[in-house]
């Protein structure tokens, strides 16, 4: 998908020079500032009121993409309204959320066990809003011809906690054989960079793709299961996605895994892989597949808003107002797979009633 590819590139760049991008009265032309406004086109909130205050948004830098274009577009309507928008990491913005010193956390996964015990600890309630599909993209470089398609068990064979010290990617052959995978791995080095433990694309990633493997190795005694939710120590840990490209298209047999959108701009520069699941068959990372969950490593994205500020400011109630209707359709500009109709409905439902916890996560 190369959609609106002009608006993600600028996109891109504004994250790649800013940490933050905070909204200020009015958009500025330096791309410095953006402001923003409710789910509607007047700038108002649900009683016609216009409104002000500032809205905080830290988390996951996949889904920053989304909320920096639905804040870009909300200047447009209410321009009063500053929103500030980091991407620090999934895990990383759960901290800052349950700790209270954010209005919305960004996610690439659900919320777990631990950051629904510390929002609970710290009386953080939440309203947990599903925005987008994605898939978290594994590629190489173009010149490792050798790799097209690899099994979620080769993805434990070459990421996993036993691949650690494999230094070319044949170095994971009898491992992979052991497990039952016939694919054969070239004989090269094994360059891998990739998100660290703050993402919630790593979380992905071990979830979709090497988790099940992971816990077949703790039945059969192969390793400890504290690291079954683990990958390989021994690799570039990277947060920056587009330094994640960079990396790839620097090496010749490199590996590397990003969400879908990054993949899809860095373009010929790196080749996305097909992934194949319990059923054997080589899927490709797309729209439609990513949509219709043939995609092994397919995933939502979520917003968590905290419930008691929403109550209470009518500044970031206004602006999830504008994220889940004329906001949503900014998810495939950037890169991303809509929601079909009964999910935004959910979505909108969930909002409507201010429903707190999760359905997703735990």
């Amino acid at each position: 998908m190369r959609t609106n590819k002009r608006h993600l590139a600028w996109l891109m760049a504004v994250l790649a020079v800013f940490t933050l991008v905070a909204g200020a009265c009015s958009s500025d032309d330096d791309g410095g500032t953006t402001s923003a406004s409710d789910g509607g086109e007047t700038g108002t909130d649900a009683g016609g009121e216009e409104v002000s205050g500032e809205v905080v948004i830290s988390g996951s830098s996949t889904v920053q993409l989304i909320s920096v274009a639905v804040a870009e577009a909300f200047a447009e309507v209410s321009p009063d309204v500053l929103v500030n928008v980091d991407g620090p990491g999934t895990s990383d913005g759960f901290e800052l959320f349950c700790a209270g010193e954010t209005d919305i956390n960004n996610a690439s996964r659900p919320i777990k066990e631990p950051e629904l015990t510390a929002c609970d600890d710290n009386g953080v309630e939440f309203i947990e809003l599903e925005v987008a599909f994605d898939g978290v993209t594994v590629m190489t470089n173009p010149a490792n011809e050798a790799v097209e398609c690899l099994s979620t068990t080769d993805l434990y064979a070459l990421t996993g906690p036993e691949s650690e010290g494999f230094e070319n990617w044949n170095s994971a052959s009898d491992l992979a054989a052991e497990l039952g995978s016939d694919t054969e791995f070239p004989d090269a080095s094994f360059d891998m960079t990739a998100p660290g433990e703050e993402s919630g694309t790593y979380g992905a990633y071990i979830e979709l793709g090497t988790l099940e493997t992971a816990e077949a190795q703790v039945e059969a005694g192969a390793i400890e299961e504290d690291v079954a939710e683990t990958l390989r120590a021994d690799y570039t840990t990277q947060a920056n996605d587009n330094a994640i490209i960079t990396a790839v298209e620097g090496s010749d047999s490199a590996f590397g895994f990003t969400g879908f959108a990054f993949a899809e701009e860095a373009g010929d520069a790196i080749r996305e892989l097909e992934i194949s699941g319990a059923d054997g068959t080589c899927v490709a990372p797309s729209v439609e597949t990513i949509a219709d969950g043939s995609y092994p490593l397919s995933r939502s994205l979520y917003i968590y808003v905290n419930a008691a500020t929403a109550a209470d400011s009518a500044a970031l109630s206004a602006f999830v107002d504008y994220y889940i209707g004329d906001g949503l359709a900014l998810v495939s500009d950037v890169g991303y797979v809509d929601l079909p109709e009964d999910r935004v409905a959910t979505t909108t439902e969930v909002w409507g009633a201010k429903t707190t916890g999760t359905t997703a996560g735990g």
